[in-house]
């Protein structure tokens, strides 16, 4: 007696069954890695968005003295100053290029924009102020800070 062997539909079918599962599967994977990436690179720009106006209110804050914050007009564009009480010294935040940078040197000295240090990416630096309200515009966002010193000029 010899038995002939036959395919079985049902074999078939749970092949058929395994095999969409794991293309389901695969595809789940795909597309959530996909999702998280962009996810994590969205919030990673947001977090240095934040982080440059953040530095920008704490500097000013942290040096807002009588005086000590002015807005000067040079040839690299405008230039916000941040006086360090007697010592003579300033903190200058300003645009070079596409990056925001900053420098400490005396009141009065030139920009030295090759040894500055890069805060972050901008292709907008504005900052008007007017009756102890300081405006400062970047990609990231505006902020606007009460001088308490009242001397924003």
């Amino acid at each position: 007696m010899n038995k002939k062997r036959t395919a079985s539909g049902t074999g078939f079918a749970a092949i058929g069954t395994a095999a969409l599962f794991l293309a389901g599967f695969l595809l789940l994977v795909v597309f959530g890695a996909r999702s998280f990436r962009d996810a994590a690179r969205t919030q990673s720009l947001n977090g240095a968005d934040r982080a440059v106006l953040s530095y920008l209110a704490t500097s000013v804050k942290g040096n807002d003295t009588a005086g000590a914050v002015r807005v000067l007009e040079t040839e690299e564009g405008q230039v916000l100053s941040l006086s360090d009480g007697d010592s003579g010294y300033a903190l200058r935040i300003y645009r070079r290029g596409n990056d925001l940078v900053e420098d400490f040197a005396r009141e009065g000295a030139e920009l030295d924009p090759e040894r500055a240090e890069i805060i972050g990416q901008t292709e907008t630096f504005e900052i008007s102020c007017g009756d102890g309200l300081l405006e400062i515009v970047t990609d990231a966002g505006r902020v606007l800070l009460h001088v308490r010193s009242g001397e924003g000029s």
